[in-house]
Protein backbone atom coordinates (compact mmCIF):
# COMPACT_ATOMS: atom_id res chain seq x y z
CA UNK A 1 0.00 0.00 0.00
CA UNK A 2 0.91 3.63 -0.49
CA UNK A 3 0.96 6.32 2.14
CA UNK A 4 -1.17 7.87 0.54
CA UNK A 5 -3.74 4.75 0.44
CA UNK A 6 -2.62 4.64 4.38
CA UNK A 7 -3.90 8.01 4.83
CA UNK A 8 -7.16 7.87 2.90
CA UNK A 9 -8.47 4.53 5.06
CA UNK A 10 -7.13 5.94 8.09
CA UNK A 11 -9.51 9.08 7.65
CA UNK A 12 -12.35 7.43 6.50
CA UNK A 13 -12.65 4.82 8.90
CA UNK A 14 -11.49 7.33 11.95
CA UNK A 15 -8.74 4.81 12.78
CA UNK A 16 -4.89 4.39 12.26
CA UNK A 17 -4.22 0.61 13.20
CA UNK A 18 -1.20 -0.19 14.48
CA UNK A 19 -0.14 -2.02 11.36
CA UNK A 20 -0.65 1.17 9.29
CA UNK A 21 1.23 3.36 11.45
CA UNK A 22 4.48 0.74 11.00
CA UNK A 23 3.77 0.58 6.99
CA UNK A 24 3.70 4.28 6.88
CA UNK A 25 7.11 4.14 9.06
CA UNK A 26 8.47 1.57 6.80
CA UNK A 27 7.21 3.87 3.87
CA UNK A 28 9.44 6.68 5.11
CA UNK A 29 12.03 4.72 6.13
CA UNK A 30 13.01 2.96 2.92
CA UNK A 31 12.13 5.69 0.62
CA UNK A 32 15.00 7.98 -0.40
CA UNK A 33 12.81 11.19 -1.20
CA UNK A 34 8.80 11.11 -0.69
CA UNK A 35 6.84 13.17 -2.67
CA UNK A 36 4.85 16.08 -2.61
CA UNK A 37 1.87 14.12 -2.69
CA UNK A 38 3.22 12.01 0.66
CA UNK A 39 4.16 15.25 2.34
CA UNK A 40 0.31 16.03 1.66
CA UNK A 41 -0.85 13.07 2.46
CA UNK A 42 1.21 12.84 6.24
CA UNK A 43 0.11 16.13 6.61
CA UNK A 44 -3.40 15.20 6.27
CA UNK A 45 -2.77 12.67 8.56
CA UNK A 46 -1.40 14.75 11.17
CA UNK A 47 -3.79 17.35 11.32
CA UNK A 48 -6.45 14.79 12.18
CA UNK A 49 -4.77 13.01 14.30
CA UNK A 50 -4.19 16.45 16.72
CA UNK A 51 -7.42 17.49 16.23
CA UNK A 52 -8.76 13.80 16.80
CA UNK A 53 -10.57 13.36 13.65
CA UNK A 54 -8.33 9.99 13.87
CA UNK A 55 -7.24 8.55 16.54
CA UNK A 56 -4.73 5.46 17.37
CA UNK A 57 -5.92 1.74 17.82
CA UNK A 58 -4.61 1.17 20.96
CA UNK A 59 -1.69 -1.42 20.97
CA UNK A 60 -2.60 -4.04 23.15
CA UNK A 61 -0.03 -5.90 25.34
CA UNK A 62 -0.36 -10.10 25.06
CA UNK A 63 1.48 -12.85 25.60
CA UNK A 64 0.72 -16.45 23.86
CA UNK A 65 1.60 -18.39 27.57
CA UNK A 66 1.96 -21.62 25.42
CA UNK A 67 5.01 -20.07 23.53
CA UNK A 68 7.01 -20.06 26.77
CA UNK A 69 5.64 -23.30 27.60
CA UNK A 70 6.68 -24.54 24.25
CA UNK A 71 10.32 -23.37 24.23
CA UNK A 72 10.88 -24.54 27.88
CA UNK A 73 9.83 -27.95 26.63
CA UNK A 74 11.37 -28.05 23.58
CA UNK A 75 14.54 -27.27 25.29
CA UNK A 76 14.60 -29.81 28.19
CA UNK A 77 14.30 -32.50 25.15
CA UNK A 78 16.95 -30.93 23.12
CA UNK A 79 19.05 -31.17 26.11
CA UNK A 80 18.60 -34.60 26.34
CA UNK A 81 18.78 -35.27 22.60
CA UNK A 82 21.57 -32.79 21.97
CA UNK A 83 24.57 -34.65 24.45
CA UNK A 84 23.45 -37.88 22.67
CA UNK A 85 23.51 -37.34 19.15
CA UNK A 86 25.27 -34.94 16.38
CA UNK A 87 22.70 -33.62 15.02
CA UNK A 88 21.52 -29.82 15.26
CA UNK A 89 18.31 -29.28 15.86
CA UNK A 90 16.46 -25.38 15.39
CA UNK A 91 14.55 -24.46 18.37
CA UNK A 92 12.43 -21.80 16.39
CA UNK A 93 11.46 -24.58 13.65
CA UNK A 94 10.48 -27.41 16.17
CA UNK A 95 8.50 -24.86 18.58
CA UNK A 96 6.66 -23.37 15.40
CA UNK A 97 5.99 -27.14 14.45
CA UNK A 98 4.17 -27.81 17.73
CA UNK A 99 2.29 -24.92 18.39
CA UNK A 100 0.73 -24.81 14.95
CA UNK A 101 -1.00 -28.23 16.58
CA UNK A 102 -1.51 -26.38 20.51
CA UNK A 103 -4.07 -24.28 21.43
CA UNK A 104 -2.87 -20.52 22.22
CA UNK A 105 -2.95 -19.40 25.78
CA UNK A 106 -3.20 -15.52 25.93
CA UNK A 107 -3.27 -13.49 28.63
CA UNK A 108 -3.13 -9.41 28.95
CA UNK A 109 -2.31 -9.04 32.57
CA UNK A 110 0.22 -11.20 34.73
CA UNK A 111 -2.73 -12.24 36.76
CA UNK A 112 -3.65 -14.04 33.23
CA UNK A 113 -0.62 -15.53 32.70
CA UNK A 114 -0.09 -17.14 35.42
CA UNK A 115 -4.14 -18.78 35.45
CA UNK A 116 -2.99 -19.95 32.37
CA UNK A 117 0.42 -21.67 33.19
CA UNK A 118 -1.54 -23.24 35.90
CA UNK A 119 -4.35 -24.52 33.37
CA UNK A 120 -1.93 -25.77 31.02
CA UNK A 121 0.39 -27.17 33.70
CA UNK A 122 -2.76 -29.34 35.31
CA UNK A 123 -4.04 -30.22 31.70
CA UNK A 124 -2.18 -29.81 28.88
CA UNK A 125 1.65 -30.87 29.45
CA UNK A 126 1.02 -34.46 28.52
CA UNK A 127 -0.43 -32.83 24.72
CA UNK A 128 2.42 -30.05 24.60
CA UNK A 129 5.58 -32.58 25.56
CA UNK A 130 3.58 -35.58 22.79
CA UNK A 131 3.68 -32.02 20.46
CA UNK A 132 7.35 -31.26 21.11
CA UNK A 133 8.28 -34.96 20.87
CA UNK A 134 6.70 -35.03 17.46
CA UNK A 135 7.82 -31.97 16.23
CA UNK A 136 11.46 -32.85 17.22
CA UNK A 137 11.00 -36.19 15.02
CA UNK A 138 9.64 -34.87 11.89
CA UNK A 139 12.72 -32.28 11.91
CA UNK A 140 15.16 -35.27 12.62
CA UNK A 141 13.30 -36.71 8.81
CA UNK A 142 13.36 -33.91 6.92
CA UNK A 143 15.50 -34.25 4.25
CA UNK A 144 18.57 -32.54 3.77
CA UNK A 145 18.21 -30.09 0.83
CA UNK A 146 21.67 -28.13 1.34
CA UNK A 147 23.15 -25.65 -0.27
CA UNK A 148 22.11 -26.27 -3.57
CA UNK A 149 18.73 -26.06 -3.13
CA UNK A 150 17.09 -22.97 -5.32
CA UNK A 151 13.83 -21.42 -5.27
CA UNK A 152 11.66 -21.26 -8.18
CA UNK A 153 11.38 -18.23 -10.15
CA UNK A 154 9.04 -16.28 -10.88
CA UNK A 155 8.69 -15.39 -14.70
CA UNK A 156 5.54 -17.62 -15.63
CA UNK A 157 6.77 -18.35 -18.91
CA UNK A 158 9.65 -21.05 -17.73
CA UNK A 159 8.00 -22.09 -14.48
CA UNK A 160 6.74 -25.57 -16.31
CA UNK A 161 9.67 -25.99 -18.03
CA UNK A 162 11.44 -25.28 -13.83
CA UNK A 163 8.74 -27.66 -12.68
CA UNK A 164 9.82 -30.40 -15.35
CA UNK A 165 13.56 -30.30 -14.61
CA UNK A 166 12.93 -30.31 -10.64
CA UNK A 167 11.30 -33.59 -11.34
CA UNK A 168 13.37 -35.03 -13.99
CA UNK A 169 16.57 -34.16 -11.19
CA UNK A 170 14.53 -36.28 -8.32
CA UNK A 171 12.94 -38.72 -10.77
CA UNK A 172 14.91 -39.37 -13.95
CA UNK A 173 13.27 -42.55 -14.30
CA UNK A 174 9.93 -42.25 -12.87
CA UNK A 175 8.40 -41.69 -17.16
CA UNK A 176 10.40 -43.24 -19.81
CA UNK A 177 10.96 -41.35 -22.29
CA UNK A 178 9.54 -41.74 -26.27
CA UNK A 179 11.74 -43.95 -28.32
CA UNK A 180 10.86 -42.56 -31.23
CA UNK A 181 7.85 -41.74 -33.39
CA UNK A 182 5.05 -44.25 -34.20
CA UNK A 183 2.38 -41.66 -34.80
CA UNK A 184 0.71 -42.66 -31.23
CA UNK A 185 0.61 -39.75 -28.92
Amino acid sequence: MRIEQIVEKALKDGYLTPLMESEVGRLCDTASELSIEEYMALDRLMGALLCGEVVTAARKQFINVMEELVLSEAIDQFTKIEDKSDHFLELGDIAAYALNRLPPLYATTEKGAQYQRKRAKQDLMDLINHQVKDAIAKYLERPDFGADRQAIGKKNSDLMEQISNMLEEFAPHFEPKPQGSNGLR
